[in-house]
């Protein structure tokens, strides 16, 4: 399921260093980079794989945001969904506005304080392919709420949470329309540092595991997890050169074709 709405269907960087940043992920991805042509768009470059759009990249727009991907959901009426944000306990980071013609968007805080954003399709509709290595696998909310989370997503989208057993934790994939359409991980236990903000975790599709990451290390990133076998398939957290962290997965076959 997917460019629908209530669906995350766009994922962009933020980077301290566009130039190194495009260097890196088209070397790991196969991503063909283009850049926007308005001079306001501030160099934004749009990642494609045979024509069509997969990811977004562009500048931080303030010396104190970290490097980091952010996840946006389609949404038919950003000023409407604003709204519902705050009434659910949220808060509005950026108010709704347009970008040149493709669309408008907000960013949000959740309740617990994890960052994601909205899209409202103009000419630019979000990606355009997925299910296949360097496109977009998977949007993941590891929260210190998780039953926060479900009344805030529930109230915002329309999610209906379905909880099942991972390990000692409990994860919770979120559904619409009896869909899956994004998943949850409750921040317990030691391997989550305390200062370590509830945040959205993107997934790319890889072939390989691990042999995209050891070129991610090769091409100057940190493998934070190493290669890890989860039900849905093999997984491991990354970060490119300037610090933003993401995730790859080779997703089991019989889960590739839900």
């Amino acid at each position: 399921m997917a460019n629908a709405p209530g669906v995350p269907t766009w994922v962009d960087l933020s980077t301290t260093d566009l130039k190194s940043a495009t260097e890196f992920y088209t070397e790991l991805f196969g991503w063909d980079p283009e850049v926007s042509p308005e001079p306001e768009a501030g160099g934004y470059t749009t990642f494609r794989i045979d024509g069509r759009q997969v990811a977004g990249a562009g500048p931080i727009q303030g010396e104190s945001q970290p490097p980091m991907w952010t996840t946006y959901v389609e949404t038919t009426d950003a000023a409407a969904t604003a709204a519902k944000v705050t009434a659910a306990g949220g808060n509005v980071l950026l108010e709704p506005f347009d970008v040149l013609g493709y669309g408008r968007m907000a960013v949000f805080l959740d309740q617990a304080g994890a960052m994601f954003a909205v899209w409202q399709p103009g000419t630019h509709g979000g990606g355009e392919i997925f299910r296949r290595p360097g496109t977009l696998a998977w949007n993941e909310l590891t929260t210190r709420d998780p039953e926060g989370s479900k009344i805030f997503y529930g109230s915002v989208f329309g999610w209906k949470p379905q909880d099942m057993a991972f390990g000692p934790a409990t994860y919770t994939e979120f559904q619409l329309d009896g869909a899956r359409v994004a998943g949850m991980m409750p921040m317990e236990g030691d391997m989550w540092p305390e200062d370590l903000p509830p945040h959205w975790m993107v997934y790319f599709h890889v072939a390989d595991c691990d042999e995209s990451a050891r070129l991610a290390q090769e091409l100057g990133g940190t493998v934070s997890v190493p290669p890890t076998d989860i039900p849905p398939g093999r997984f491991a957290v990354l970060s490119d050169p300037q610090g933003a962290f993401f995730s790859i997965i080779t997703v089991t076959p019989d889960r590739l074709a839900d």
